[in-house]
């Protein structure tokens, strides 16, 4: 009989709702619950595409014995972390201060009053390598609960108490300098892999933060070791397991250094920072490697990760069936020998076996290899290649494929629109603009409210019921001001000043630092507040990178203070710690070169407007922002224009759905750009004071870093 998550919307808890584990949701009933009985709260935090997840669910949740022990001794609530990420870090927090490491699941174990006193990840069903089964936990803090009840609370009430009084500074609240820059670089320099590529060991994650700061840092200093650590990193990704060589797109992270044996789940986060990533290599490079990575990430998202209502899927799990129909990790991907026989004959399978190095021993298990690309060197007919990885393709996609988990979440949506509509800029892909206009247009319609709050997920059309963080305003703000750049509507530059005005006036405490949370949402046992990189960056270095952009897109000075403030944290933590403020050391980059603001008018449909404008996008300079349009007559802002902007607690009066109701709105950039000579032209300015203003996209290439062949109108980087 289903459970009470039967009526929720997350993926994640649906495959929960049939346990015979009595799970509550999140909310304030269960505690209340839990007082009544007195009972202690268990705690399970994970999400659906975790294969340690689905594996203690298949041992201990869907089993009947261990499900009597919880229900009759516990208050058993499941939280999926993409939903409520700010459950997940105040426990995870506690968990890492206890146990030294985290992970998924976490499994904490609470008071009534959500306090927690005991800690864990994965528990096994029988004990195993020095881990204590999860029934002899479940047996140890009933015994506790029951048997020692002041020491427990006491501990319990001691570690909310810590945790409560932990608050993040902003260090001196100036951003970074010229040296702690360099000192960050040098930092990476020292924990970089000469070998392999990448930063540490094993188990590898894709460092795209850090590669961006390092494409930034080259841009602007010209500096080759930054520029050689982003390509040879980016090359050992591209060429190794982690990235899917037949469909596209990248794993979470690699087990080993060499990065050839993936953790096989798919990220929607991961395959926009990485396509990002990528088309900016090529921006900066020309590498036709960066550029093939970057259009099949890109088209990855868009065939595996669409959603039908326009928006993007979370993710793909790791785990599917296998020929004998086991669920197993990794089965949807990996080849033998005979399989590859099997679909292509003997002579191909011998080119397909040593192009993508599959082995008879195998590089993954039960010998069952990886695809990979081990060799540069070797010379194979490109038609023949070709041909056996579409047929290889076609053969996969008859296999069981993985589960898709089907929300949308509003922060990945915002770095999958930034990252496609820069691609299909970059790549004339129409298609792929279009593709992040019409996910743009879902958060609009369905995570936004009339105040331009934001709900954090959807499924199926249909808006969920929590309240979007601070990674939410501030990604969903980024890919609306790409979007404002690259389509010239400024519509998406004013949804972008909405959301950042919430940013200032229920995000930001005192003296400028900012929290994961809004100062109205529900509190938790501790405001979380993390300016360090996960998978993805942080709520607060992203924050400051789209303040720093809508500055340089208006001119708007709240905004650029506060960005500046919040880079003040980047200041302090970036020689210390670069490999986890890469995105803040990315922002620092574009405050130190201004950020670069590019205005380039013309007549719609003008072919020369068209070459500035592109011209203008594949500038290398950090941050630059890029308005194009028709010449816009200069307004002056009214006299209390910043305190509005300081002040915009609601919100505006409405949100005007985009596709509803599409108004004309002016970009600030182009205000009192003239054409030349009747000509279109582009300006580059800092703060709002231009160059002199030029029609020649030679120029203009010369200015932001590009290389321009007048011969074919093609434009490449330098």
């Amino acid at each position: 009989m289903p459970n009470r998550l039967v009526g929720e919307t997350s993926p994640y808890l649906l495959q929960h709702a049939d346990n015979p584990v009595d799970w509550w949701p999140w909310a304030p009933d269960a505690f209340e619950e839990a007082r009544r009985r007195d009972v202690p709260v268990l705690l399970s935090v994970g999400y659906s595409a975790c294969h340690w997840c689905h594996v203690m669910a298949h041992e201990s949740f869907e089993d009947e014995a261990t499900a009597a022990l919880l229900n009759e001794h516990f208050v058993s609530v499941k939280v999926d972390r993409e939903e409520r990420p700010d459950i997940d870090a105040v426990y995870m927090e506690a968990v890492q201060a206890a146990t030294g490491q985290g992970g998924w699941p976490m499994t904490v174990f609470l008071t009534p009053d959500a306090e927690p006193f005991y800690f864990g990840t994965y528990f096994p069903p029988e004990p195993r390598h020095g881990m204590p089964s999860f029934r002899q936990v479940l047996d140890g803090v009933r015994h506790a609960w029951e048997g020692r009840r002041g020491e427990v609370t006491e501990v319990a009430a001691k570690i909310a108490r810590d945790l409560g009084e932990r608050e993040i500074g902003l260090g001196d609240g100036e951003r970074p300098g010229e040296q702690e820059q360099a000192q960050a670089l040098l930092g990476l320099t020292r924990e970089y892999d000469e070998r392999y590529g990448g930063f540490g060991g094993a188990p590898k994650f894709p460092p795209s933060m850090v590669l961006e700061f390092l494409l930034r840092h080259h841009a602007r200093t010209g500096a080759e070791g930054a520029l050689q650590m982003a390509l040879d990193t980016a090359e050992r990704m591209a060429r190794g397991g982690i990235y899917d060589q037949l469909g596209g797109g990248f794993a979470r992270y690699s087990v080993d250094r060499e990065w050839v044996v993936p953790h096989f789940e798919k990220m929607l986060y991961d395959n926009a920072l990485l396509c990002r990533v990528y088309a900016h290599l090529w921006r900066s490079t020309g590498s036709e490697s960066a550029r093939r990575v970057a259009l099949e990430t890109a088209d990855f998202m868009v065939r595996e990760l669409g959603t039908e209502h326009g928006a993007f899927a979370s993710a793909l799990d790791a785990d599917s069936a296998d020929a004998e129909g086991r669920h197993v990790e990794g089965a949807y991907y990996v080849w033998t020998p005979a399989e590859l026989r099997e679909v292509l004959g003997e002579q191909d399978a011998g080119l397909a076996a040593t192009y993508y190095g599959v082995t008879e021993e195998g590089t993954f298990e039960e010998g069952a290899s990886v695809l990979q690309l081990p060799s540069t060197e070797t010379v194979l007919d490109a038609r023949r290649v070709a041909s056996v990885r579409e047929r290889l393709l076609d053969a996969r996609s008859r296999r069981p494929a993985p589960g898709r988990d089907d929300k949308v979440v509003a922060a990945w949506n915002g770095l999958a629109i930034a990252a496609l509509a820069e691609t299909g800029a970059y790549f004339d892909r129409p298609d792929l603009v279009e593709a992040a206009v019409r996910a743009a247009d879902v958060l609009v319609r369905l995570h936004m409210d009339d105040a331009a709050r934001l709900l954090r997920t959807s499924k199926d059309g249909r808006p969920g019921s929590n309240a979007g963080v601070l990674e939410d305003y501030a990604d969903v703000a980024e890919g609306f001001l790409t979007l404002a750049s690259v389509t010239g509507e400024g519509v998406w530059l004013e949804f972008a000043g909405f959301l950042l005005d919430h940013v200032l006036a229920r995000f930001t405490g005192e003296g400028g630092a900012l929290y994961d949370t809004a100062s109205d949402a529900e509190q938790l046992i501790r405001r979380p507040q993390d300016p360090t990189d996960n998978a993805t960056p942080s709520g607060w270095t992203a924050a400051a990178g789209a303040l720093l952009s809508y500055t340089a897109q208006t001119g708007s000075e709240p905004h650029r203070t506060a960005a500046e403030r919040a880079l003040g944290v980047v200041k302090a933590l970036g020689p210390k710690v670069p490999r986890f403020v890469g995105w803040g050391l990315a922002v620092a980059e574009a405050a130190l070169d201004g950020p670069r603001e590019v205005a380039v008018v013309g007549a719609e449909g003008d072919p020369l407007r068209e070459l500035l404008h592109r011209t203008a996008l594949l500038g290398t300079a950090p941050g630059a922002v890029v308005a194009v349009g028709e010449p816009v007559p200069v307004t002056e802002p009214g006299p209390d224009a910043d305190a509005d902007a300081a002040e915009g607690a609601e919100g505006p009066k409405s949100t005007s759905r985009r596709r509803v109701d599409v108004r004309e709105v002016e970009l600030p950039l182009l205000a009192d750009r003239l054409l030349v000579r009747g000509r279109a032209a582009a300006y580059v300015c800092r703060d709002f004071t231009c160059d002199a203003p030029t029609t020649d996209p030679a120029r203009l290439a010369d200015a932001l870093g590009v290389r321009v062949d007048l011969n074919d109108g093609d434009i490449r980087s330098t």
